[in-house]
């Protein structure tokens, strides 16, 4: 069995039992080679353990983490390596299809339940530090706090559009809500909007639950806009060049559903080109409807605000471009400037020129 460990060291070895006093039935192959964080044992084809290397180390949570760090990326402990090393043409195994496999004792069983404590606080400790991570949180919560901030300033508008029947509701959308909440009755909403009021009224606690349902509308949208500012923080940090060729809060929607800079950064143009229209893909396999041709990049001003029949081949260069910028924040290379991304939209003008007749 080959192995990427190093030969084990002198003081490394003088941390490993051996036992030689099995007793094998009879000549027999050795087949079976097993280990966990204890020790590893080599079986023969009788079921006998021929050999046996025991971990009699500094047995604390910390040093049991970094055992079992190493075993979840299925590596083996230097006991096992040993063994491994002494019987070539065993085969591993592991240690649940050994029915003779000792169990835990007490102190072993404490050590072990330190330890995953240990081991998960390390991870919880990389995922804050990966901006991976917090970018894909930030993303979320941004399109979370959206969503909820579209359904709430949607009924404000519809109880406007009730009271204040002569006002243009499309007009003065993005005042409505802040006019209620700095308001304290029917008229002053009136005032604010340069609008007559319906001749209504309203008690006391309906214009409580209308003018607190106003003033969190208004704070959820601040509070929006704070969370997007981190996003774009974050993303021009992260991811340089891709920010500044399709905009921070686009990058790191990318970035996001690719579900980390480097995925994103090994995935074809073709399919940057898609992310986020993964549904319509899978109606296109699975029912032949048309392929989509653009996903999240179709937010960017280039692609959503050119003709329609343009639409597809500036999606396919910008995806392309957005290739290449993404690769050069992953493997380090030299951040983009204004220049290249000026270069990027005299392509769009001339695909716009040589397609604008269908």
């Amino acid at each position: 069995m080959k192995s990427s460990h190093l030969n084990p060291t002198f003081s490394e070895l003088s941390n490993i039992s051996f036992r030689t006093d099995f007793e094998g039935g009879g000549p027999a192959l050795t087949v079976k080679l097993v280990w966990d964080w204890r020790f590893a044992r080599v079986y023969d084809e009788n079921g006998d353990v021929v050999d046996e290397c025991i971990w009699v180390g500094n047995r604390t949570p910390d040093t049991l983490a970094n055992r079992l760090a190493l075993l979840m990326r299925g590596r083996m402990t230097l006991e096992a390596q040993t063994l491994a090393d002494r019987f070539p043409d065993c085969i591993a195994c592991p240690s649940i299809e050994v029915s003779s496999w000792p169990e835990l004792d007490t102190d072993e069983s404490v050590l072990l339940q330190d330890a995953s404590v240990k081991l998960a606080e390390r991870g919880v400790s990389e995922s804050a530090s990966d901006p991976d991570y917090r970018l894909e949180h930030l993303v979320q919560a941004t399109e979370e706090m959206r969503s909820a901030h579209n359904t709430l300033e949607s009924r404000v508008v519809e109880w406007a559009g009730i009271f204040l029947p002569s006002l243009d509701i499309d007009q003065h959308r993005s005042r409505i809500a802040s006019a209620i909440s700095n308001s304290t009755s029917l008229q002053e909403i009136g005032e604010s909007l340069d609008t007559i009021p319906a001749e209504a009224q309203i008690g006391p606690k309906e214009w409580s639950a209308i003018h607190s349902l106003a003033a969190s509308t208004v704070k959820l949208a601040t509070d929006m806009d704070r969370m997007e500012e981190s996003v774009r923080e974050l993303s021009e940090i992260h991811l340089p060049s891709l920010s500044l060729l399709l905009g921070p809060l686009l990058a790191a929607k990318l970035c996001s559903t690719a579900h980390g800079r480097a995925r994103l950064a090994r995935l074809p143009a073709s399919t940057i080109q898609v992310l986020g229209a993964e549904k319509s893909f899978f109606m296109h396999l699975r029912q032949g409807t048309p392929s989509p041709k653009h996903g999240h990049i179709f937010q960017h001003s280039w692609v959503c605000r050119s003709p329609k029949w343009t639409r597809g081949a500036i999606a396919r260069m910008l995806a392309a471009k957005a290739a290449i910028a993404i690769r050069v924040d992953h493997f380090g290379g030299k951040p983009w400037t204004s220049k290249q991304v000026s270069d990027i939209e005299k392509k769009v003008g001339e695909i716009r020129a040589r397609k604008s007749k269908r």
